[in-house]
């Protein structure tokens, strides 16, 4: 899976990391999703929810209004799961009762691969993207790293293709 993330047009190098070889692979910012819808730790899930449904996303981030760095991030099952489903009133609960402390985040200069070993290890299929100085630059989800790897699946299978096309042609 390494090699199928590297950058479009950038031949993967390999290096050392201790006794293991990696292939590097495509940056955080080249996949994330920079169009990112916030709301603040006081907004309720009621509203939580009508947003995330006028703005067709899965999940906000929790900023404070002064400040541009992510504290949270909720999703539409986090609402279901912890309010609706136990009978909680989503009128007066609010993102920051919910949300996961301390929020996991990921920065936009590391490896994809370094992103999805941080969903990974703490069970969770977005992460909010950060820029060098904690400032919110988006948010990666499992279904960006889906997209981008099939894509890249697509364009091995023309590969393959196009190979016994070309063969087929000159066998004849």
């Amino acid at each position: 899976m390494a090699a199928l993330l590297c950058s479009a047009g950038t031949a993967p190098h390999e290096f050392v990391m201790g006794d293991a070889m990696r292939t590097p692979t495509t940056a955080v910012r080249d996949l994330a999703i920079h169009k990112v819808v916030t709301v603040t730790s006081t907004t309720t899930l009621r509203d939580c929810a009508q947003t995330m449904r006028e703005e067709h996303v899965g999940s906000v981030v929790i900023v404070d209004p002064g400040s541009p760095r992510p504290l949270g991030i909720i999703t539409d099952r986090d609402i279901v799961i912890e309010a609706v489903a136990v009978g909680l009133d989503v009128t007066t609960l609010t993102a920051g009762d919910i949300a996961a402390k301390p929020v996991i985040t990921v920065r936009d200069d590391e490896d994809v691969l370094d992103a999805l070993a941080r969903m990974r290890e703490n069970g969770v299929r977005r992460l909010p993207v950060t820029g060098s100085h904690g400032h919110l630059a988006g948010v990666l989800s499992i279904d960006d790293l889906l997209a981008a790897l099939s894509d890249q699946f697509d364009s091995i299978v023309r590969v393959m293709v196009a190979e016994r096309t070309k063969e087929g042609a000159t066998r004849r």
